[in-house]
């Protein structure tokens, strides 16, 4: 493992420079002088891509050669941002030179090779965090630490609407495609409600689900989709997800219970009802959350604020300071409970996770 030296600066490589890119840019910009880290190198297939970008957000060094960016001594992180199923050979490749990894958006398009980078890791010692930004919004953790608090009693529905919009021009190269996009509006866009849908309520026993082309008929994976959840404790559930939905809504979480319900979109709280109060529900009830942005109409109008509370949490961990809260494993079970829902549209029968 490539070792962080106490007082050292960290650098970070990154892998693609497509749109996520830039946001991992300048979350990392933002961090640099609190956390003493710094952008070291970039690689793009595209030489012209890296120089452009590298350009851009003053990066000094850039290549269109993975293996010139991971012999860098100043590189100790790696961020894969590569399209959704071309994040295993990168990571491989960095997870080998010692260098800890982090990984946007699926981990991978499947489990198995999610379960690839996963034991690659361990037996090399180093980090893999997931980029699941939505986690580190106050709403969201301010909805779990009610869980964990046991004030919603027992669950009773646990529900995720993504009811997005995405135009024509959307779907161009790589996107919708199952061979790297690994799905449609489950996989890339819903991901993140999956995930905290999970955070928050666990992993569900059991799925059933329908998905359909409506309106992006020309793409290989859904641009609809609707599933049935039941969880272990006896909670029911269902998933909306599509990117066909104009103008696009906020991507909303309901969690209900027998003694409290809640409700969050995107970041922000907007339902926060207990039987039982508590001194800080006016405050939450009153709209609490970050303002991230939204990716409702289309995918750049997010902020890079998860983005940074993510990072700075992973810098921590580089250095030995701090646990990561989104583990790879964590993203293996959104992964894997995404792959379920899929199965069960394919084989139209409920398939037990």
């Amino acid at each position: 493992m490539h070792k962080v030296n106490p007082g050292e600066t960290i650098g970070f490589g990154l892998i693609g420079t497509g749109m996520i890119a830039n946001y991992h840019a300048e979350a990392i910009r933002a961090l640099s002088a609190e956390h003493n880290v710094s952008l070291a190198g970039v690689v793009d297939l595209d030489p012209g891509r890296a120089e452009t970008f590298a350009r851009r957000h003053g990066i000094p060094f850039h290549t269109h050669d993975l293996a010139a960016l991971l012999a860098r001594p100043d590189v100790h992180i790696v961020c894969v941002l590569t399209p959704s199923g071309a994040h295993l050979e990168p990571a491989l490749q960095a997870i080998a030179a010692g260098r800890h990894v982090v990984i946007e958006k699926p981990l991978e398009i499947t489990v198995a090779r999610v379960d690839t980078i996963l034991e690659a890791a361990q037996r090399a010692g180093v980090l893999v965090g997931a980029i699941f930004q939505a986690r580190f919004s106050t709403g969201a953790r301010a909805l779990k630490a009610a869980l964990d608090a046991g004030r919603f009693g027992r669950l009773v529905l646990c529900s995720a609407y993504v009811k997005w919009h995405r135009t024509r021009e959307y779907y161009t190269g790589w996107k919708g495609t199952l061979a790297l996009d690994g799905g449609g509006a489950v996989m890339n866009q819903s991901i993140h409600a999956v995930d905290l849908l999970q955070w928050f309520a666990g992993m569900p026993t059991e799925v059933f689900a329908w998905t359909t082309q409506r309106v992006h008929t020309g793409i290989e994976a859904e641009d609809t989709a609707c599933c049935a959840l039941k969880f272990g404790h006896g909670a029911l559930g269902v998933l909306e997800a599509t990117t066909a939905a104009y103008p696009g809504w906020e991507r909303r979480i309901e969690i209900c219970g027998e003694l409290g319900s809640a409700a969050i979109e995107d970041d922000r709280i907007i339902r926060w009802d207990f039987r039982e109060a508590d001194p800080g529900d006016a405050a939450l009830r009153a709209g609490a959350g970050s303002a991230g942005g939204s990716g409702a109409g289309a995918p750049d109008q997010i902020s890079t604020l998860g983005h940074q509370r993510q990072l700075a949490e992973i810098i921590l961990a580089a250095r030995g300071q701090a646990p990561l809260t989104v583990s790879g494993r964590d993203a293996r079970s959104t992964v894997a409970l995404i792959c379920g829902i899929y199965q069960s549209a394919r084989d139209k029968v409920p398939v037990a996770l």
